[in-house]
């Protein structure tokens, strides 16, 4: 399927979708305006924040070509940018550039949230605290929901600190169906005060299958995961105005089969 003809399929089956693409590279408001176009009233879009943006590599033909002269010299010819190649200015303007695209969706009342993926290397620690208070502070009021990739900021000695970090910031906080014991999960279904709670399906593939698995994103959810998943949504829900959940198991259709099949039971 085209772009435009996965958005109308999206919209006939679904009232939600997260476009991945953003975080390679920041849309455009004209792009943002077709999604506009493309559906109807009360359909929400997740967009997830370059990656440039909350720590993550980024390519550098990612990056507008204007502002590449506000790359460091000696990091110029990196196969991967970072924040930290670029001067504070450069960074405050990339936030800009990327509010500003996705106004359309804000406009129309389309845009259900921004998502920030952190990277694992992102751990608890006073300096990233105060990143995500500079997250915000750009952000402005717009809706964000944080998904960390290090399990060390929902541990027993920092949960309750992180929590009150993004309750106080606004941010919603993205459960992943991660593994047995992964603080993030869906063992603990950890909700903030936010309005928006939020669901990530990544697949309950054990560690010691990922080295024979062909695509890490292909997983199709028996019906009884699923009934569980269920049972956990409710427990989110009662603590949440709205709950999302995002699919994120992207091998051919197993998404939308997950997808399609979860709200079934829903």
């Amino acid at each position: 399927m085209k772009a435009a003809e996965r958005i109308a399929f999206y919209s006939q089956h679904f009232n939600l979708v997260e476009v991945e693409t953003t975080f390679r590279f920041p849309p455009t408001t004209e792009v943002a305006h077709q999604w506009v176009d493309r559906t109807p009233d009360g359909f929400t879009f997740d967009i997830q924040a370059w990656s440039l943006l909350t720590g993550q590599p980024a390519m550098p033909q990612s990056l507008w070509p204007d502002l590449f002269d506000e790359v460091r010299p000696d990091r110029r010819d990196n196969p991967r940018l970072y924040s930290t190649h670029l001067s504070s200015e450069a960074l405050d303007e990339c936030w800009r550039r990327f509010i500003h695209s996705i106004r359309p969706l804000v406009a129309a009342d389309r845009l259900g949230a921004i998502i920030l993926r952190f990277p694992r290397w992102f751990v608890p620690r006073d300096r990233n605290r105060d990143q995500l208070e500079y997250v915000r502070s750009q952000l402005g009021n717009l809706p964000a929901a944080i998904q960390f990739s290090c399990p060390d900021w929902l541990v027993p000695e920092e949960c309750e600190s992180t929590l009150s970090l993004l309750d106080e910031l606004g941010f919603a906080f993205v459960t992943v169906d991660a593994a047995d014991g992964d603080p993030r999960g869906l063992g603990g279904v950890v909700a903030t005060s936010s309005d928006l709670a939020v669901l990530r399906l990544i697949g309950r593939r054990s560690k010691d299958e990922d080295w024979w698995v062909p695509d890490r994103r292909s997983y199709r959810y028996t019906d009884t995961e699923l009934a569980s998943i269920n049972t956990s949504l409710g427990h989110m829900s009662d603590c949440a105005k709205d709950t999302h959940v995002l699919v994120g198991t992207c091998w051919r259709d197993d998404a939308v089969t997950n997808a399609q099949k979860l709200k079934a039971l829903l």
